[in-house]
C-alpha cells in the first residue's frame, strides 16, 4: 500500500469530543481516492460509486499527522476497486480501514466507458491531446 498523502489535525476538524471528525476524514479519503483513480484510469471524468463498510479502528486528535494509503485492487472494465488504510504517521497505529472503494471511468455524455487498464500505469499526464498544438 502506497501511503503518499499527509493530513494534519487541525482545530476546525475536530468533532465536540476533542477528536477528528469522520466526516472530514471521509472527505479526504474521497479526495484522494478519486485522484489516485484519475492518474491510473488516465480520465478526469470518474466518480465514486461504492464505499464498504468503514472500519474506525483508532481516533485522531488535534495535532496528529495522519497517512493515507490507497492500493488498487482490481481493474473492471468501467470502474477501479481500492482498498484505503489511514494511520497516525508517528506511532503507526492504523485510524481507519476501508477494504472496498469503487470508481467508475466515465464519457464525455456521462456514462461509464471502458477505460481499457488492467494494472497500475501511473501514466496520466493531465493534459488532453486535442490533434493540434497548443
Amino acid at each position: 500500500m502506497n501511503f503518499y498523502t499527509r493530513k494534519w489535525v487541525k482545530p476546525e476538524d475536530l468533532n465536540p469530543n476533542g477528536t477528528l471528525f469522520g466526516g472530514t476524514l471521509l472527505r479526504w479519503i474521497d479526495e484522494e481516492a478519486v485522484i489516485y483513480a484519475i492518474v491510473q484510469l488516465g480520465n478526469p471524468k470518474v466518480v465514486t460509486k461504492f464505499i464498504s463498510e468503514i472500519n474506525f479502528v483508532s481516533s485522531a486528535k488535534q495535532g496528529d499527522i495522519l497517512e493515507l494509503g490507497i492500493e488498487a485492487i482490481h481493474f473492471g472494465t468501467t470502474s477501479l476497486t481500492m482498498r484505503c488504510e489511514v494511520r497516525n504517521k508517528i506511532s503507526r497505529k492504523t485510524i481507519l480501514s476501508i477494504e472496498k472503494l469503487v470508481f467508475v471511468n466515465l464519457g464525455e455524455d456521462g456514462n461509464p466507458i471502458p477505460h481499457g487498464k488492467d494494472s497500475i500505469t501511473y501514466a496520466y499526464t493531465g493534459i488532453e491531446k486535442t490533434g493540434r498544438d497548443n
